[in-house]
């Protein structure tokens, strides 16, 4: 496996076709240029030092040389290697709702940006500046599901996070007791380090507000800071379905959903942590804000670099092939021009015995 330092070097590489293409056309011009004094057939044997592979057998060393510098250039990498790391950060477990109504749009218009894509901006930029914390991911709905483990990884936890898709999960609802409970499991038993949990949520239509009060407030007894960011309008608004608009089964009418800012609010404040609107300009200041004030603990991790350098591999090769150019002449070999290894021809002498 390979990486390079400057892989924009590597273009370069397009000169390699280039030069060939020059060598033909100068090899062509002079074939043109032999034919001026005569038949090329009756004019080799008059040239008889001159080899018809040496110049392609050199040509085709240079490309590989100039090829292997090039390549040099680049710095390449290789040999993976698991270094560990130890750094000062927290425990973040972000759970994100995925219930139809996360379709709905996020503003006052029934077709301005989705809620779900709202939210999967919001996370993004907020996994983006978490600085040696880690990080996990919950998906609910009417359940709750790990989409990544508490990690390091911000690479891979913004690949599942923008993975989320609503239509894709057909147990519906907005299971809030069931993603805290799964948050709680999901943080390592360290007690020393600071753990939050970033509720993602319309906070509309939850199974049983109650058990969702209780479950929030456990989680803060154990040291766990619930935040919740909502994500939508006060104002309600029809959710999408299929190209069309979602109906109401009981009464013919379109569903219409709203943001219950109330709701949200008070599930952040029964597990001591705070409530953000997502289109509040300050939100993500505010939440980092909130964050910071969680306990920093020592962090392990495994990090798996590349840092074997093989530039001088590639480069000790371009220096043999260059070597090898500039010995390798394009006249015969006299004494390999002697050998012959598909006819009976005799040498001169001994026919003359004979």
């Amino acid at each position: 496996m390979f990486s390079f330092a400057y892989p924009r070097v590597l273009y370069l590489l397009i000169l390699v076709p280039l030069y060939v293409a020059l060598y033909v056309l100068a090899r062509y011009s002079r074939r043109r240029n032999l034919k001026r004094f005569g038949k090329i057939a009756y004019l080799l044997p008059m040239m008889p030092e001159v080899s018809d592979y040496k110049g392609p057998l050199k040509i085709c060393v240079q490309m590989l040389a100039l090829s292997m510098l090039i390549v040099a250039c680049a710095r390449p990498w290789g040999g993976v290697r698991n270094q560990k790391t130890t750094k000062e950060g927290i425990e973040v477990v972000i759970a994100v709702d995925a219930s139809n109504s996360m379709l709905a749009s996020a503003t006052d218009d029934d077709k301005g940006t989705s809620r779900m894509r709202t939210a999967k901006f919001t996370l993004e930029k907020l996994i983006n500046r978490l600085d040696n914390d880690r990080v996990g991911l919950i998906v609910y709905a009417n359940s709750a599901y790990t989409l990544i483990p508490v990690t390091n990884d911000y690479v891979s936890a913004k690949m599942f996070l923008n993975s989320i898709d609503p239509t894709q999960i057909k147990d519906q609802g907005t299971n809030i007791s069931a993603a805290i409970d799964m948050a709680v499991n999901s943080f390592s038993d360290n007690k020393n380090v600071g753990k939050a949990l970033i509720l993602i949520t319309d906070a509309e239509e939850l199974e049983d507000k109650e058990t969702v009060m209780t479950t929030a407030a456990n989680a803060g007894k154990k040291g766990i800071q619930v935040d919740v960011v909502g994500i939508g309008s006060t104002t309600p608004v029809t959710v999408p379905e299929n190209g069309a608009l979602m109906i109401d089964p009981e009464t013919g009418q379109p569903v219409r959903t709203a943001l219950n800012e109330d709701l949200a609010a008070e599930i952040a404040k029964s597990a001591k942590g705070i409530y953000v609107n997502a289109s509040n300009r300050d939100a993500l200041s505010e939440l980092e804000r909130q964050l910071d004030t969680l306990k920093k603990s020592t962090l392990e991790s495994s990090v798996y670099a590349q840092h074997d350098e093989l530039f001088n591999i590639f480069a000790l090769i371009a220096l043999v092939l260059m070597c090898m150019d500039i010995f390798l002449l394009e006249r015969k070999i006299a004494w390999l021009d002697k050998i012959t290894f598909f006819t009976n021809r005799k040498p001169k002498a001994k026919a003359e015995q004979k």
